[in-house]
């Protein structure tokens, strides 16, 4: 009865999401605080609902549920929103978490209507390893921080644009000052770099002990490489250079559309990395 009600489950998630998201529109556009705790409380439900899901996901399979690409989004949304729900109650910067979960319904959408993953589960349970789940749930964790430091440099070019035009009104009171924001995204690369790496560290491990060769010039190893390279000029340009405000922003903002690409792109045409 469960695996019937699973995918209405899922289905009613997005429903639901999709209305949080809307309410959080309504409150960026209008300053609408009803609404604002309206979408939390519902924000807070959905992740109910899919934890839940992992729950369920994860006593069926016998394991953590991220081996395969359609596992790790669903796993990836439930982090956003995790970290969502913390930032609203610990640092009540409401745009952060609006933004946040415009990038986390548009992945949740896409894991929902993505077609059956029969084939890709099947696979999944071929490479069951407790190195390859830290592996994976690594690397997720650090796209879920690399996620909101996006979303912190996005709110710092509206909130740099507002200032400049002098448009002064409760909006730009509402998203935090440049100075915390920037420095909020930093905070977040910061923990990201080092999980992604210790993320890759251990996934090269896993491939020397499970396949024959290192396929070091994979297109997703190399990717993967290029990801924290870029992170890592991002904070070596922090630090060191002193670079700050639009242009550290925009660095910030071009290095997490290269996950992107890597994550979504480059990853569907590796040989060999066909998870994540």
């Amino acid at each position: 009865m469960l695996d019937s009600l699973i995918p209405r489950l899922q289905e009613l998630t997005v429903i639901l999401y999709a209305i949080c998201v809307l309410l959080y529109f309504i409150d960026f556009l209008h300053q609408n605080r009803k609404a604002n705790r309206v979408a939390f409380w519902l924000l807070l439900f959905v992740w109910i609902l899919q934890s839940f899901s992992l729950y369920y996901y994860m006593v069926d399979t016998g394991r953590f549920p991220i081996l395969t690409i359609f596992e790790g989004l669903y796993f990836y949304v439930w982090v956003l929103i995790t970290l969502s729900l913390i930032i609203n109650r610990v640092m009540k910067v409401d745009f952060i978490v609006f933004f946040t979960n415009i990038i986390g319904f548009m992945i949740l959408v896409i894991h929902t209507f993505t077609p059956d993953q029969i084939g890709s589960t099947v696979r999944a349970e071929q490479l069951v390893s407790e190195l390859l789940l830290i592996h994976i749930t690594t690397a997720i964790l650090s796209y879920g921080a690399f996620s909101l430091s996006f979303v912190s440099s996005i709110l710092y070019l509206i909130q740099y644009n507002l200032l400049k035009q002098k448009k002064w009104g409760k909006r730009l009171w509402r998203i935090a000052d440049l100075q915390k924001l920037e420095q909020f995204s930093y905070i977040l690369n910061m923990i990201g770099v080092p999980i992604l790496m210790i993320g890759i560290i251990l996934g090269v491990r896993w491939a020397y002990i499970k396949l024959p060769i290192v396929p070091w010039y994979d297109p997703k190893v190399i990717g993967s490489i290029i990801v924290v390279m870029i992170y890592c000029i991002y904070i070596y340009f922090r630090i060191k250079k002193g670079m700050t405000g639009k242009s550290l922003a925009l660095l910030n903002i071009a290095a997490f559309l290269i996950l992107l690409i890597n994550f979504f792109l480059i990853g569907n045409i590796s040989s060999f990395h066909i998870w994540l």
